[in-house]
């Protein structure tokens, strides 16, 4: 139980962290490489918006299953 209470705390403060990244305006990464398509490119982030939306979504989805799974075992 302590082991799945440390794994929700790291994947809370994890998902904390990506969210605060993210630009509620989209902007996020890619505005802050440069505001050129050119510069994006050269720099990687011209997907890094697709990135961070991949990665909440995937930390929200186990943060969920594990706090579930910590109530069923309660």
């Amino acid at each position: 139980m302590t082991l799945l209470t440390i794994l929700i705390a790291l994947i809370a403060l994890l998902l904390i962290l990506v969210v605060m990244v993210q630009n509620p305006k989209g902007g996020g990464l890619n505005s802050a490489f440069g505001g050129t398509q050119e510069a994006q490119k050269i720099m990687g982030a011209s997907r890094s918006g697709d990135i961070l939306v991949k990665v909440t979504w995937t930390l929200g989805g186990l943060l969920m299953l594990l706090t579930l799974l910590a109530g069923l075992i309660v």
